[in-house]
């Protein structure tokens, strides 16, 4: 089968090679890939950025998110048929949807929502199980509560606004000009332009925070939740309780504790949860984001869509980081 493929860690383009198809195990299935998507984590993971937490043999196919239809089933699968349209996030050690085919569990797919076409289902897995996972699972947003979400016209953003107004929540949202439009029309309380105006300025007393930045943005979160507040973050630095959590051992433990050491502060000064989100596939969470999409609830929001062949010009354009919604590539 073709794949887009990296054969070492840095910041090297993505080479189109013929690999091998995979083996289908008795609880996976073999999909034929229609459509993938661009997320930040691909270049994450090309860059060894995550390498502490998992590590690739390489040659390595990227690509986490995809949409496809079934085209064999293992023998001990009982939820999918050869011939389903499917969407999923494979889980980290089975990853490679920048290819034509994948295999994958069963676990980590749902059937695709009828109202979307491949390439808009491909856009939904991944932040839509980030957002689901941020905002419901550990954030435990309440009907009411008021929660920041940063860079809403991204990928995560885009999803995230749509999925907190549907549980009810106040959203706030950073977006420069050219995304005020966007995330209005998403359902967005109230927007901060963060290249004119700066958000601990603005806002105070939120009750949560999703933050896809890291950096001096995460930092800055701390100053604008209420007391006993919550921050999730998909981009900053994972800490010991986190390491704990993985089942990272000791020594990578101890190492996150101290890269982590001014977050730890700064929860126990502003007496927060920081919470370092390693997102997890789920199907039975893909099958209630699918309720919501069918119901028309809520709606993908793409940016672009690209052929198989230029995969490496969609990476190119989703690192520039100005991207508004999901960039899509094309396999099929």
């Amino acid at each position: 089968m073709k794949a887009m493929v990296v054969t070492k860690y840095g910041h090297f383009p993505l080479r189109l090679m013929e690999m091998s198809t995979p083996e289908v195990g008795e609880y996976e299935i073999l999909a034929e890939i229609h459509a993938a998507s661009i997320n930040p984590i691909d270049f994450k993971i090309r860059n060894g950025k995550v390498k502490m937490l998992i590590k690739y043999n390489m040659p390595l196919i990227l690509g986490n998110d995809f949409s496809g239809i079934v085209l064999k089933v293992g023998a001990k699968v009982t939820r999918f048929k050869v011939g389903d349209a499917i969407y999923g996030r494979p889980r980290k050690t089975k990853i490679g949807t920048l290819a034509e085919f994948i295999s994958i569990h069963e676990d980590d797919i749902a059937l695709k929502p009828k109202n979307l076409s491949f390439e808009e289902a491909a856009s939904i897995p991944l932040v839509g199980l980030t957002s689901y996972q941020a905002l419901h699972d550990i954030l435990q947003l309440q009907k009411g509560q008021k929660v920041l979400i940063h860079a809403g016209a991204g990928g995560v953003g885009t999803f995230a606004i749509q999925l907190a107004k549907l549980m009810g929540a106040t959203v706030a949202t950073t977006a420069s000009e050219a995304g005020m439009n966007l995330v209005k029309s998403l359902g967005a309380d109230e927007i901060i332009n963060y290249k004119t105006e700066q958000f601990e300025k603005r806002l105070a007393n939120v009750d949560a925070v999703l933050d896809t930045l890291g950096g001096n943005i995460l930092e800055k979160s701390f100053e604008v939740i209420k007391d006993g507040g919550k921050i999730v973050s998909i981009s900053g630095m994972p800490n010991a309780r986190f390491a704990k959590d993985y089942g990272l051992g000791t020594f990578k433990t101890l190492l996150l504790s101290a890269v982590s050491h001014k977050l730890t502060t700064l929860e126990k000064k502003h007496h927060a949860q920081y919470t370092y989100l390693f997102m997890k596939p789920s199907g039975d969470q893909l099958r209630i984001l699918t309720n919501f999409i069918e119901s028309g609830n809520i709606k993908p929001v793409i940016d672009s869509v690209y052929s198989f062949h230029d995969a490496q010009k969609a990476m190119e354009h989703a690192e520039a980081g100005r991207a508004k919604g999901k960039i899509i590539v094309k396999i099929r």
